[in-house]
């Protein structure tokens, strides 16, 4: 087939997205397919119109590629592309609004609250930040609504601190969570399919410097991981079902990837789930697809039959 594969773009993330984009590309000139790449920029929409493509492999992250905005694009030039559809990219990329859903379909998460920018220049949020750091507890986190690869993320000890991590924050997005920190084991559960769904290995996440922030995820050497994950047997049961339902709440296709904690008492806690997870060497979709005898190429072939299942 000819395939375009949108890389790069504007957002925050654009040198992981390079990094994933080329990649994949390498990957399916392997297969025999007749490849384009594209960055995504002013002249991205000609370009698309032009090119005669079968289809598009989004390796696109963060603002643009993952919010459902490009999805939306390629819906109205009525060219299929791999991942899920623009509802379930809209809402996995808002950590609030998914956050909500599962909350509503009974999916583990942990507490938070929601603060806008016009909160604070409007309304004099800053007066709260106090009471929304008891009603948490400390430690908590502050992050981003919309934002990928944990950029943004800060884990907050005393209250004293939190002004400055919203702050932080606010460069990100012009919307916060704070949710309250959850001690226990970090892993990744990665879905592949449409109607019938396979659950890869569980991927486990253990950063040298105790939280699996930007530089945690893409510094050789800081990160270790454990695929399969070192659960007890019970408990890999249960984070597999909570990921399954979480991918079925956002109603996604072709793939997923849930990130979530499994806190102290063995509970399962979603903290957001990707729609267009990283493709490099540290990735951990490729790291799950590898742990189940799927190489590289396979897995990428295999995303490719999918989205083209689904338009079938």
């Amino acid at each position: 087939m000819r395939i375009g594969v949108l890389m790069g773009g504007r957002s925050l993330e654009r040198d992981i997205s390079l990094r994933s984009g080329r990649r994949v590309s390498r990957a399916l000139q392997e297969l025999g397919h007749d490849v384009v790449d594209f960055d995504m920029d002013e002249s991205l929409v000609p370009n698309l119109k032009k090119a005669r493509l079968d289809l598009v492999y989004i390796a696109l992250h963060g603002k643009f590629g993952e919010d459902g905005t490009v999805q939306e694009l390629l819906e109205i030039l009525g060219i299929p592309y791999t991942g899920p559809g623009v509802f379930s990219s809209a809402m996995g990329f808002n950590k609030a609004l998914s956050k909500e859903v599962f909350i509503r379909n009974g999916i583990p998460t942990p507490p938070f609250f929601v603060l806008s920018e016009a909160t604070f220049e409007e309304m004099g949020a800053l007066a709260a930040l106090s009471t929304a750091g008891e009603k948490l507890g400390y430690p908590l986190v502050v992050k981003p609504v919309a934002q990928g690869s944990a950029l943004g993320i800060r884990v907050v000890e005393k209250d004293a601190d939190l002004p400055e991590a919203v702050r932080s924050a606010l460069h990100y997005d012009d919307r916060i969570l704070l949710e309250k920190f959850v001690s226990g084991t970090e892993v990744a559960v990665s879905i592949l399919g449409n109607d019938e769904l396979e659950v890869l290995p569980i991927v486990e996440v253990v950063p040298r410097g105790g939280f699996f922030d930007f530089e945690s995820r893409y510094t050789l050497g800081a990160t270790d991981y454990y695929c399969p994950a070192r659960l007890p047997d019970e408990t890999a049961r249960r984070a597999t079902e909570v990921a399954l339902k979480a991918h079925r709440c956002l109603e996604c296709q072709n793939l997923s990837r849930v990130d979530m904690i499994v806190d102290e008492e063995g509970v399962p806690m979603v903290l957001e789930l990707n729609i267009s997870p990283g493709m490099t060497e540290s990735s951990l979709l490729p790291m799950a697809a590898e742990a189940a005898g799927i190489s590289f190429t396979r897995l990428v072939e295999r995303l490719v039959e999918l989205a083209m299942e689904k338009y079938a």
